[in-house]
């Protein structure tokens, strides 16, 4: 962005006549600004649009092969703003780059504009409001300081206003500009001729109001691909690729299809690929969700960002660069805030129509006054007055002020709200999507049982296989062996001759035994056959999605460990409260539908949805809003961020992944579910008081300007009455410090 108000923004395109484009748009400042982009691009034969304000892009599709790209481009630039198809490749990272310095610069401006404003300013307000500060050519000391507010300050808005003007549109910003403009001619001029009645207060109280809110708006804007940016930033940044028997590091852009690299213990794998040599076992948790890592052996399919957790393999590539999985998601993600319509601010929809009226008023009230006789200033007070008073200070201050403070309670809350545009989904929404590995569980496996075989003891079989277990790197090992040093209290014994039978189980000796822990399968092959008590042991653990280990020493089967991951102990209670809001919870995961149905038996969610991709989850939010149901969706993970981001409102876990949080709506800092419930209550909320600042705003400006018109209201009173309304405004917006949350 630069500093007057524009941005530009590039994302992947295709350039095939049957393929979508991307357009990056420069120069929309409001709502009707992307009307107006979708309006001319859906003139040209076979082509629909979709701009997006908070990414400053069009989304284009064309029926007609005929319609090029600078067609396209010329005619978002015969209406005023500027376009440009997005790039691929280097040239797309080095416009990514510009436009995130560009974004900067302009957020960085608007904070100058806005400090500089207010620091003129409030002299100005004083002198001006506060009889007693008054001294000798205290005027011209007022003229003077709000002068580089009103040219410099106020700049943005009266350089849309002329671009507008240009091409025969009105916004918000031509009133503001003539607001502004009309305050300040009017008291400079007054002061020229000797007069007394200044309004210059009214100018800059005007420009720093609505610098704020173009600052914090600006601020929201710049988030708006950082979810993409966050996706990206889980892959590796580099791989051993293996050239003539050696390794070479390289760029993983560098790679190529066929290329054979190295993935150590510990390390993220590259890309996507097929495992040539080794074995070892798979963190892919944040790609399904799935808690309990997959084991890969030659021929196993592995996926690009995802982690070995021990073991060397050699992995050949079979995707690269925008063809990966990461990427596809990414892609998902980008194509979902694309296509979610910005909310149309109530302020934006009401300019389209109310400033060329106001502006029409002003000019049929100068010209009806000349026409009955009246003085030229008495003409000239009156339209001016009628121009003050519709000022939309207020306007202007109904969706910020309410903003800054809800957003504000809600982070003494642990609760984050976006920006505005998340507000109007939450009226709305009457089912909530619930991820179940890290969202409504804990995400992390946990010794939830010890079953010991007849005669046996359970602590002997804990502490036996806890101690086996600990010279294992593999996340259901530790998950055994921290529970037997939570529980027993005491030091494990040592293990000698460790020996891993990859993907089955490990042996070791241990006080003169050999143990051996693992599937029931690797040890009947050893002629250790399980007890029926662990058989059934073994189908009830399992038709609860539970992972078993069983134990065994001494040419026998002791005792089963099941393992889970265990549901957080504010889940139900969460879903209870989601309930009272008049919310359908549905559990979406793409754990197995036993582990699925147990945990939503256990917190009282009665729809499941299990073995599902990450693109599938996007689909079956989809497929709930085709339905007629206004989604929200809660979640962590990768996996989740581009079903949060289709979704009609976005819930991220704050301990969850960047990805998920940048793609969300709200995100619950504390990762508790519980918050959920309050953070739709108070967006409601926050919503509500923006409506009623709006209503009382525009209600205000519709009383008064008759009024004006009539000439019963001279420009003091009408800036009088403006203030008093952004007061009420203010006023009404800080009543939701009181918020309260549930429990």
């Amino acid at each position: 962005m630069n500093e007057e108000g524009t941005s530009t923004m590039s994302t992947t395109t295709n350039t095939g006549p049957d393929d979508p484009i991307e357009l990056a748009i420069t120069g929309m400042t409001c709502a009707s600004c992307v009307a107006r982009v979708e309006k001319k691009l859906g003139k040209l034969p076979g082509v629909s649009a979709t701009a997006n304000l908070a990414t400053a892009t069009a989304h284009v599709t064309r029926e007609d092969p005929a319609v090029e790209v600078a067609e396209l481009v010329a005619a978002v630039e015969a209406i005023g703003y500027s376009a440009e198809a997005a790039g691929t490749g280097g040239a797309l990272e080095a416009a990514e780059a510009k436009a995130d310095d560009a974004e900067r610069a302009h957020v960085a401006g608007l904070r100058r504009r806005l400090t500089g404003s207010a620091l003129l300013g409030l002299p100005v307000v004083a002198i001006s409001m506060i009889s007693a500060l008054h001294f000798l050519g205290w005027e011209w000391v007022a003229l003077a300081l709000a002068t580089p507010v009103v040219a410099w300050g106020a700049w943005p808005f009266h350089r849309a206003a002329a671009l507008n003007l240009r091409h025969g549109s009105a916004t918000m910003d031509t009133l503001v500009s003539l607001g502004v403009l009309a305050a300040y001619l009017w008291s400079a001029g007054t002061l020229a001729v000797g007069g007394e009645h200044l309004y210059l207060e009214v100018a800059v109280v005007l420009t720093a109001f609505l610098l704020a809110g173009r600052f914090f708006e600006a601020r929201a804007k710049r988030r708006a691909g950082e979810a993409i940016r966050a996706l990206m930033d889980l892959g590796a940044k580099d791989v051993a690729v293996l050239r003539d028997g050696s390794e070479v590091r390289i760029r993983v852009e560098e790679l190529a299809v066929g290329d054979l690299f190295v993935v150590r213990p510990g390390e993220k794998i590259a890309t996507d690929g097929q495992v040539a040599e080794g074995a070892s076992a798979v963190d892919e948790s944040l790609l399904t969700g799935e808690s309990v890592p997959v084991e890969v052996k030659a021929g196993s399919a592995v996926t690009g960002a995802t982690v070995n957790s021990h073991g060397r393999l050699v992995v050949r590539a079979t995707r690269v660069g925008a063809d990966t999985k990461l990427a596809q998601i990414a892609a998902l993600v980008e194509r979902a805030q694309t296509g979610k319509a910005e909310v149309q601010r109530l302020a934006d929809r009401i300019s389209a129509v109310f400033v060329p009226v106001v502006i029409a008023l002003a000019a049929g009230t100068f010209g009806v006054w000349l026409l009955t006789g009246a003085a030229a200033s008495t003409a000239l007070t009156a339209a001016i007055a009628v121009v003050i008073i519709a000022c939309p200070c207020a306007l202007g201050l109904a969706t910020p002020t309410a903003l800054m403070v809800g957003t504000g309670r809600g982070a003494q809350l642990g609760l984050l709200i976006r920006g505005p545009e998340v507000l109007e989904s939450t009226r709305r929404i009457d089912t909530v999507v619930l991820d179940k590995t890290g969202t409504v569980t804990e995400g992390r496996m946990r010794l939830v049982d010890v079953v010991p075989a007849d005669g046996e003891d359970a602590e002997e079989v804990l502490r036996l296989a806890g101690a086996l277990e600990d010279a294992s790197e593999h996340p259901i090992a530790a998950a055994i062996t921290n529970a037997a040093r939570e529980r027993l209290g005491s030091p494990l014994p040592a293990v000698t001759g460790f020996a891993n039978t990859q993907g089955r189980g490990v042996t070791g000796q241990i006080e003169d035994r050999t143990v051996r822990a693992g599937r029931a399968v690797w040890l009947e092959e050893q002629s250790q056959v399980l007890p029926e008590e662990l058989v059934r042991a073994r189908k009830e653990a399992e038709a609860e999605g539970r992972t078993v280990v069983f134990a065994a020493w001494d040419g026998k089967v002791r005792g089963a460990l099941v393992v889970a991951d265990t549901v957080k102990a504010t889940s139900a209670a969460a879903v209870a409260d989601l309930k009272r809001l008049g919310l359908a919870p549905v559990l979406l995961t793409g754990d197995n539908t036993a582990a699925a149905h147990a945990v939503a038996a256990e917190v009282g969610i009665d729809q499941v949805i299990a073995e599902v991709h990450p693109e599938d989850k996007v689909a079956e939010v989809e497929r709930l809003q085709r339905q007629g149901r206004v989604v929200a969706m809660v979640g962590d993970g990768v996996n989740d961020a581009a079903a949060l981001a289709q979704a009609d409102l976005g819930l991220a876990m704050g301990t969850g992944t960047d990805a998920a949080i940048a793609a969300s709506d709200l995100t619950l800092v504390r990762g508790n579910l519980r918050a959920a419930a309050d953070a739709i209550r108070l967006a409601r909320r926050t919503l509500r008081t923006i409506k009623a600042n709006l209503f009382w705003a525009f209600a205000y400006n519709v009383a008064a300007l008759p009024l004006a018109a009539a000439g019963l209201l001279n420009p003091m009173i009408a800036g009088g009455a403006m203030a008093f309304s952004s007061v009420f405004v203010v006023s009404n917006s800080l009543r939701l410090r009181r918020f309260q949350p549930l429990r």
